[in-house]
């Protein structure tokens, strides 16, 4: 559910998969929604152990609005670690993607990274 261009002929590349219905249609539009209009605005894209850190301006809303995908990619993918961070001094925020192992691989199909 992570990337919104979701294909499930992915699920097979490793044993982690994605539950489309544990988010309901209005859910699902808005999950959709939020990563079209969010992951294009991240200014950098970090490389970590177990996952991937994506880094945003520091902004309120958008804040606010990566809160509300990590709320939803929780549900359809509970194998996830989904970290946000305020950075000091009016930073950047860091949204952190990981897992135990194996799901490192899962993202990079999933995000095309």
């Amino acid at each position: 559910m992570f990337n919104p261009r979701y294909n499930p002929q992915t699920r097979n590349i490793s044993s982690f998969s994605c539950n489309i219905s544990a988010l309901d249609q209005e859910q699902r539009k808005r999950h959709d929604f939020l990563a079209r209009d969010l992951f294009p605005r991240n200014l950098e894209i970090e490389e970590l152990p177990n996952g991937y850190g994506f880094r945003f301006p520091n902004n309120r809303s958008l804040f606010t609005a990566l809160s509300e995908w990590a709320t939803l990619e929780r549900l359809c993918c509970p194998f996830l670690t989904l970290t946000l961070e305020l950075q000091h001094d009016q930073g950047p925020i860091w949204l952190k993607v990981s897992g135990k192992d194996g799901v490192k691989d899962f993202l990079r199909v999933e995000l095309g990274i």
